[in-house]
């Protein structure tokens, strides 16, 4: 990797996410980099697609929406704003960022609702952004690790759906039918 490319790439970061969405982006990468090591997996790589994972969260609702309508989606996608930006980021990644790599952008594009089958790759994205120990309180993390610790990436995926799942049913709102699809064949 040309570390002045990383170097500009959080330079743009910087400049696009608040200062605690950055501090988050860098836990990501540091964490993603650690799993990657963990597992056998380019860490390099897992570092590059933590960092940029959010790239697009401070973009408004409209401005993700108008980037969408350029993009493939899946069935839900549109039903959370909160969710949009793991399309629109893997779109900027690609598009300003100049990102090429496949690995990334999936991991990228996937991080929030994933997919069945996410390789595990996506997965140690989708975990790190879950786990990284920068922003992310303790009692949400803590059994995500420790399924991950004992039994591996999908118990740990599981603990995140089932998590999830709950969440919106307290606060009563839609579910993505990705969503259950995923907790299902996890299960």
């Amino acid at each position: 990797m040309d570390y002045t490319t990383l170097e500009n790439i959080k330079k743009w970061l910087n400049a696009h996410l608040t200062q605690e969405r950055y501090e988050h982006s860098v836990g990501t990468a540091e964490c993603a980099e650690k799993l990657a090591s963990k597992y056998g997996l380019d860490k390099e790589k897992a570092y590059l697609a933590g960092l940029v994972h959010d790239c697009a969260k401070t973009l408004s609702k409209e401005e993700s929406l108008e980037i969408m309508k350029s993009l493939t989606l899946c069935g839900g996608e549109l039903d959370n704003p909160k969710t949009y930006h793991a399309p629109v980021g893997a779109y900027i990644a690609q598009t300003e960022l100049n990102i090429t790599d496949a690995d990334i952008l999936s991991a990228i594009r996937w991080h929030t609702l994933g997919k069945i089958n996410m390789t595990d790759f996506e997965k140690i994205i989708f975990i790190a952004d879950k786990i990284e120990e920068r922003t992310r309180p303790c009692q949400i993390s803590s059994p995500i690790k420790e399924a991950l610790e004992k039994e591996g990436l999908d118990k740990a995926l599981l603990v995140c759906y089932k998590n999830t799942i709950k969440s919106l049913v307290d606060r009563e709102l839609k579910i993505c039918t990705t969503t259950i699809d995923i907790y299902n064949s996890l299960l």
